[in-house]
């Protein structure tokens, strides 16, 4: 989550009360925020920050820490970039889905016009929501249907409609966004899940291609031995009706139902042997679409465990190495050559082991926090002195991100987002980026 869910979780435009900072209680850590502001602390069990207004609150008057998570949750990249683009916004078709993100967020808190738009596009996107939502009267009825949405999976939607009720209360609207917040983590643990059921996929799809098999053996079969069948009994009849209109005994008028009988039987046959291919091929069709979609979904979950492999090998190996003693250290595994890494955001407990880690690679380390403690004047000087900047995207400012990304640019420099502010997430970052572009040594600086 970046810095800014530190801030006060409220609806600015239905609390009399300002913005405030997240208050860290008395006796605790500074790294464990307190959960409610000081500020908001209610006085009575009664009291709520909610507007007398019946009227649903509007995106520019949400407070901007609640930004962006709306505009990660509630609209897709490509509904974001299509909106992006029909507003005229510079870079909106090239950008990728960070920036963009970055952009809807900002143009939410910033921009009248662009809010207007955003507005009106969520309202689109969730309308079905929004009806079901204004049915509720109370802080119950809205709890009652965010509970039912959560137990279906539709949170996009009902997450758009719940903050913006006249109805919700800060401690609901607090509420929700930490339940949304959270859900975001399950994500990692999906892809574990992935790979177990990988295995159970790979037994699935053999046993399908094993049952398709016999099936295209017992149609293929069938059709020759239906075919075989009909041919037969027309070569039956034809010498059947031949000899005995050859014979002198044959009398036209004695034998004629049984020649008649003969052909209806040979037509129900016939009958019976087409309807029975028909129905056969139509169950081939259903269990050929069925291992088809197995197979895609295969495809996928082989790709993703390959990848998640690979780069749990790759980390592994490394961290193992490098947490060998010195004389043995991590020579031969990551050497960045007296590289100056700038760190921007994380956590300001894993700054020592951030460090620890790149020195440990023959690297300087920098760090910066994003704007929390460290000024952001202060940004372009250790850009200026750094030859990369990485920040992670889970764990750093909207505004320090866009601030990397310029000074970079405009200087020249690398700039590397991390997906985490995980230890793992970066050196397998500085790894890959060692392998990409393989740079030169450069001389360490006293």
């Amino acid at each position: 989550m970046s810095s800014g869910g530190a801030e006060v979780l409220m609806r600015m435009g239905k609390s009399s009360q300002p913005a405030t900072s997240w208050a860290a209680p008395a006796g605790q850590a500074s790294t464990q925020a307190s959960m409610i502001p000081s500020s908001l602390k209610p006085q009575s069990s009664a009291a709520k920050l909610v507007s007398s207004s019946n009227r649903r609150t509007q995106i520019w008057d949400l407070h901007s820490s609640l930004h962006c998570s709306i505009i990660g949750t509630c609209l897709t990249t490509g509904e974001l970039r299509k909106l992006l683009v029909r507003l005229k916004v510079v870079g909106a078709e090239a950008a990728d889905d960070h920036d963009l993100h970055i952009t809807g967020v900002l143009l939410a808190g910033k921009s009248k016009v662009g809010s207007k738009h955003l507005q009106k596009a969520l309202d689109r996107r969730h309308e079905p929501a929004l009806k079901q939502f204004a049915k509720a009267k109370d802080a119950a009825a809205l709890a009652g249907l965010w509970e039912n949405a959560l137990k279906r999976g539709d949170i996009p939607g009902a997450y758009w409609a719940l903050i913006t009720h006249p109805a919700a209360t800060d401690q609901m609207v607090k509420k929700v966004f930490g339940e949304v917040h959270m859900l975001s983590h399950l994500v990692g643990a999906a892809n574990r899940a992935d790979i177990r059921r990988l295995s159970q996929l790979e037994g699935e799809n053999a046993a399908l291609n094993e049952k398709l098999e016999r099936q295209q053996n017992q149609l293929r079969d069938g059709f020759s031995s239906r075919d075989e069948t009909i041919r037969r009994l027309n070569d039956m009849l034809a010498r059947r009706v031949a000899d005995e209109v050859a014979s002198p005994l044959f009398d036209r008028s004695d034998d004629a139902g049984a020649v008649k009988e003969a052909f209806a039987e040979l037509d129900r046959r016939v009958t019976h042997a087409t309807s029975l291919g028909e129905h056969l091929g139509k169950r081939l069709e259903v269990v050929s679409s069925a291992l088809n979609e197995a197979q895609r979904a295969l495809h996928s979950a082989e790709s993703q465990r390959d990848a998640l492999r690979q780069e749990l090998a790759s980390i592994e190996t490394r961290i193992g190495m490098l947490l060998q003693d010195d004389d043995g250290g991590s020579q031969g595994v990551l050497d960045l050559h007296g590289l100056t890494v700038l760190y921007v955001g994380g956590r300001a407990n894993q700054a020592p082991q951030l460090k620890r880690l790149v020195e440990r690679t023959r690297g300087r380390f920098l760090h910066h926090d994003g704007g929390i403690e460290h000024s952001a004047a202060l940004l372009p000087g250790l850009v200026s002195r750094a030859d990369v900047a990485v920040f992670p995207v889970d764990c750093v400012s909207h505004d320090a991100a866009a601030s990397v990304k310029r000074v970079c640019r405009q200087l020249g420099k690398r700039y590397m987002p991390l997906r985490s502010s995980s230890l793992t997430c970066l050196l397998s970052g500085l790894s890959a980026m060692q392998e990409a572009e393989a740079p030169a040594p450069v001389d360490s600086l006293s």
